[in-house]
């Protein structure tokens, strides 16, 4: 199962556009957002994907929850989200908060852990928990604009960058 990491949307509609294009061209099957979409029309976008998001902390619940439950998707369930998908345990957060951050590294129970906030690209092994940051597709720019695709059956990770 191929999913697609997104994070730090920050209401720049049109590398958002450009992503889901790339991802719906890689037939990927699920996307996880970590946080700072920060506009309904953001949320809008994700229509017809199978999405979990998670609140950055850009992000106002009062304005994208009601985003969120029109396109019939589950509502942002706070910080974080753990869940299991093709067996591989998953916990998507922020990563506003780096030490609840270090505590679910450190913890071990998870296979993978997505993250964004920082705007920078992440790919780690610690002990037995992969750490992935896809970058970001708007906000402050300390790299090119990036989102990632990662394949659960063979564990391969593809950055994919986003041109203006």
């Amino acid at each position: 199962m191929r999913i697609g990491i997104l994070s730090d949307t920050h209401d720049h509609v049109e590398n958002t556009r450009r992503a889901l294009e790339i991802l719906r061209q890689e037939h990927v099957e699920r996307l996880f957002h970590c946080g700072d979409v920060t506009s309904p029309e953001i949320v809008s976008l994700f229509e017809g994907w199978d999405v979990l998001f998670v609140r950055g902390n850009l992000d106002r619940l009062d304005t994208l929850e009601p985003a969120v439950v029109a396109l019939g998707r589950q509502p942002f369930l706070g910080d974080e989200l753990s869940t299991t998908v093709a067996g591989r345990r998953i916990l998507i957060l922020h990563g506003d908060d780096a030490e609840r951050l270090q505590r679910a590294i450190a913890s071990g129970e998870f296979d993978y852990i997505f993250h964004g906030h920082t705007h920078r690209r992440r790919d780690e092994r610690i002990h037995r928990t992969r750490v992935i940051n896809p970058g970001a597709l708007g906000g402050v720019r300390h790299e090119s604009r990036s989102f990632c695709i990662l394949d659960l059956e063979t564990d391969e990770l593809r950055f994919v960058e986003v041109e203006p």
